[in-house]
């Protein structure tokens, strides 16, 4: 299960654009904090201590216990909003995590082992189909990332999820046994395996105007050989 993460959250005024402006004028974040029995909550954090969190890189699938007036709730992002030119933190929507609840993710998945894959020491390129995998989790067991172990892979050998132990009581959103990745042929076999089925294919096809092999019956509608017999004249 993913670590958790903690910060300290506080009360705000919902509504007015002019009370979001300020809010982000004192280096804060508006955010909201919805779902399970509660209403909604409108709340705002530090500006930083949130960018630590969202530098992690995993911010999203992780849950995060937010301190708010007294109390702490469980809660996970769900939507968040960057300046779309500076790129820092503007709002972020929370889902409250309840105690027996599930909830639908994108989990990150991460590869190891990449010397331990004779595929890869051959100069084989490691083809990542899914960088993420959509999970239903229990609610207090989110996996932090699916951790791939690419010990053995040869050349044109895949990974499918079936492969990938996950926790208990979690499971893909996708039914079949889909590929989250391949070890593939480097660019230099791929171009020799190009280059030689164009050659093989015109060893097996016959030159132009080239004669028929001893006994061959002539093509239909061919004219008859030079110095062949005339075909007689029936009077």
């Amino acid at each position: 299960m993913s670590e958790t993460f903690s910060i300290a959250a506080e009360p705000r005024q919902s509504g007015p654009k002019s009370a979001v402006r300020a809010v982000r004028l004192a280096s804060r974040v508006p955010g909201i904090i919805y779902g399970g029995k509660g209403t909604p909550e409108a709340v705002s954090f530090d500006l930083k201590e949130l960018t630590k969190l969202w530098n992690t890189g995993t911010f999203q699938s992780h849950a995060i216990t937010v301190e708010l007036a007294g109390r702490s709730l469980r809660v996970i992002p769900r939507d968040v909003q960057l300046h779309p030119v500076k790129d820092t933190l503007m709002h972020v929507d929370l889902l409250r995590l309840e105690a027996g609840g599930r909830i639908v993710l994108q989990v990150p998945v991460h590869f190891i082992n990449h010397i331990d894959s004779p595929g890869i020491k051959r100069g084989g390129v490691l083809n990542i189909v899914r960088h993420e995998v959509e999970l239903n989790c229990p609610a207090d067991a989110i996996p932090e990332a699916l951790t791939v172990d690419l010990a053995g892979l040869d050349i044109n050998d895949s990974v499918h999820i079936s492969a990938i132990k996950l926790p208990e009581g979690v499971r893909p959103t996708i039914a079949r046994d889909f590929t989250v990745a391949t070890v593939a042929a480097p660019s230099a076999l791929q171009s020799e395996a190009a280059e030689e089925t164009p050659v093989a294919a015109a060893a097996a096809t016959p030159a132009a105007g080239a004669a028929p092999a001893a006994g061959a019956a002539p093509a239909a509608g061919a004219a008859p050989a030079k110095g062949g017999a005339a075909p007689t004249k029936k009077s």
